[in-house]
């Protein structure tokens, strides 16, 4: 049974930090990439991060580029995502997703297979 379990979310100021985890077990993890997106109320949901099976990284909106970084521990089967320097426009759903072995030029969350249930971030101002 594949299960994607996002945890790390929270209530933070601006200018401050989460490290968002996704545990995951059920799929061979190393050979997948990683992924992050998010969702805030009203609006589609946003590719903000991939991690490919060899470390490869991308980020996808300029917003967060400098600001996030995404990680994986294989022997663990679980991808982070560091965020620093929040600001409230980054307040939404965070989901992580695991795909096919590279990650995608454009962020379509049909190139992905699995997904967790997301944990929430909110930043306040």
């Amino acid at each position: 049974q594949v299960q994607l379990v996002e945890s790390g979310g929270g209530l933070v100021q601006q200018g401050g930090s989460l490290r968002l985890a996704c545990t995951t077990s059920g799929f061979t993890f190393e050979i997948y990439a990683m992924g992050w997106f998010r969702q805030a109320p009203g609006k589609e949901r946003e590719g903000v991060s991939c991690i490919s099976h060899s470390n490869d990284t991308s980020y996808y909106p300029d917003s967060v580029k400098g600001r996030f970084t995404i990680s994986r521990d294989n022997a663990k089967s679980t991808v982070y995502l560091e965020m620093n320097s929040l600001k409230p426009e980054d307040s939404a759903n965070y989901f992580c997703a695991a795909g096919p072995p590279s990650c995608p030029l454009v962020p379509a969350t049909a190139w992905y297979d699995y997904w967790g249930q997301g944990t929430q971030v909110t930043v306040s101002s």
